[in-house]
């Protein structure tokens, strides 16, 4: 089962969903108090937790789109235990989380491999949903 750490820019009920659905292990930041934290911050609690980190905060975990890995947070990082993006329209309300989040969780039912993989969930602007999954750039050993 895949541990879940779930940002604050998303709502707590995605830590229930992930209870719910048999992931045993789930939490929310807020849980944590750990609500006002800075990206690096997390980035260090999902890493040294083994946790898998959900965010809609792309760019900030993952770098820009067209070159995840070249920036971000999990850039700097030659091992975690998984990213996953949840991506909507501006606005994204609390049911389109839900609905990109369990996109993610049926994607992990057919494969739960996310190490140091990023599991993209995204949503345009017409409702389509769409899922990529890829190798998420680290450092190399010994730099």
């Amino acid at each position: 089962m895949t541990k879940f750490l779930i940002d604050n820019c998303l709502t707590p009920e995605l830590a229930k969903l992930a209870l719910d659905s048999g992931h045993e292990d789930a939490t929310h930041l807020e849980w944590r108090h750990r609500g006002d934290w800075k990206d690096w911050n997390v980035t260090d609690m999902a890493i040294e937790g083994d946790w898998t980190l959900v965010t809609r905060n792309s760019v900030d975990f993952r770098g820009p789109a067209k070159a995840p890995g070249s920036k971000g947070e999990y850039s700097k990082r030659l091992l975690h235990a998984g990213l996953i993006c949840l991506n909507g329209p501006v606005g994204m309300d609390l049911d389109m989380q839900i609905d990109l989040f369990r996109k993610a969780i049926e994607a992990l039912e057919a494969d739960n491999d996310l190490i140091n993989k990023c599991l993209e969930v995204t949503m345009d602007d017409k409702g389509m949903i769409r899922t990529d999954r890829y190798q998420l750039p680290g450092i190399e050993e010994g730099d």
